[in-house]
């Protein structure tokens, strides 16, 4: 069974909040960094003492001792989840693990789910031709550092749970309805898809905030979980 997260990428914290309202039985906030840079840490303060765990997503890409404050930070104020990302290497995601364990969850963000195979030969300067192969790599980078686990399209997630095995945790944004539009994503899959391919948490952003009655499609989602 995987946990339902939902993606506050909003304007505001009023924004936020009054969603979060329409949500009774919401258990995960994302907290991205547009929202975050607006209302700071008093904002992950409220939603802990709403009773809602969450989820960091900074993508921090740093020197690691840079990059192990800012965990300690975020461990400090109550985050029950956050993120690295992997291109960081070994050194800086084993500082941020160290930082991290055991009250913070650290996950590794592999390739963005909106990156195209030409956008990530344009990133790392060489060829690409399996975003799933460089996506496994990375993962097990992270892996060895010994992070909780990864941010990864919900495409790749079937390779991942082979390379990783049963533990890991494998974080699957980009999710949408069959219904929904891609957006800005290029690699997409149904909550369905990514608890099937091995998901232990799927991140849900626009086809819940832009939904007219997002907690019938917050209860859809939680149904296939």
């Amino acid at each position: 069974m995987a946990e339902l997260i939902v993606a506050f990428d909003v304007a505001s914290g009023r924004e936020a909040f009054a969603l979060a309202e329409r949500l009774p039985q919401l258990q995960w906030a994302k907290v991205g960094p547009v929202l975050f840079v607006r209302e700071g840490p008093a904002l992950v303060r409220e939603f802990a003492q709403r009773g809602v765990q969450v989820f960091l997503d900074l993508k921090w890409h740093d020197i690691p001792s840079v990059v192990a404050e800012a965990v300690t930070a975020a461990r400090d104020l109550g985050v029950a989840m956050a993120t690295v990302h992997c291109l960081g290497g070994h050194e800086m995601l084993a500082a941020a693990a160290r930082a991290a364990a055991p009250d913070l969850a650290l996950v590794g963000v592999t390739l963005l789910t909106s990156h195209t195979p030409a956008d990530a030969e344009q990133i790392l300067g060489r060829g690409v031709p399996d975003l799933g192969l460089e996506a496994a790599r990375l993962a097990r980078l992270a892996s060895n550092a010994g992070l909780r686990g990864v941010v990864a399209s919900g495409q790749e997630v079937t390779l991942l749970r082979e390379a990783l095995g049963p533990a890991p945790w494998i974080v699957v944004p980009g999710i949408r309805l069959p219904q929904s539009a891609g957006d800005d994503q290029t690699r997409t899959v149904t909550p369905a898809e990514a608890v099937r391919r091995g998901a232990t948490h799927i991140v849900v952003g626009r086809p819940i905030t832009r939904a007219a009655d997002p907690a019938l499609v917050y209860r859809q989602i939680a149904e296939v979980l």
